[in-house]
């Protein structure tokens, strides 16, 4: 069974959770999460961490993250970052359920009215499955072409 929690950088997980990032995200760019955080001090400090947990008879396995960056770059924007799942465990549905309580914390609790990623050109179908829509040109980012792409939170009107 797989849990999603919503965790911070003192959270026992959390460990795992940057090893899913640096093997995932990080080493294919010749990179190590000691890099991340040297050249990104702010980040994990200041993001909300959700994970998806495997509750396996070995103990809890982290296979799946993102980090949301609320109140970025101004308020009521926030940014999803580090979106990583375990290549072994790709396709189940795990990273568009941490993405959707990515974006239950972000419209529902904190009440942002837009979340934005930088999507890779290979991510940005999962993405546009989720509503989520491209709002500009492309652009290169750790030398890998993206999109920026958003979801906008819409109030309610009364009738």
């Amino acid at each position: 069974m797989i849990r999603y929690l919503k965790i911070d950088t003192n959270h026992a997980l959390y460990p795992q959770e940057c090893a899913l990032r640096e093997s995932v995200l990080l080493r294919p760019l010749g990179k190590d999460i000691a890099w991340f955080h040297t050249n990104y001090p702010e980040i994990d400090p200041r993001a909300e961490h959700f994970v998806a947990v495997l509750d396996h008879p070995a103990g809890e396995r982290v296979v799946g993250c993102v980090l949301l960056i609320p109140h970025y770059p101004e308020p009521g924007s926030g940014k999803l970052m580090q979106m990583a799942v375990d290549p072994q465990r790709q396709g189940e549905g795990i990273g568009r359920r941490l993405v959707i309580e990515l974006e239950t914390r972000a419209f529902g609790e904190l009440r942002l009215s837009e979340v934005f990623c930088h999507a890779q050109l290979s991510a940005m179908p999962f993405y546009g499955r989720l509503g989520w829509q491209a709002d500009n040109d492309e652009f290169l980012e750790a030398g890998i072409p993206h999109h920026r792409m958003a979801l906008r939170h819409v109030a309610a009107t009364d009738d």
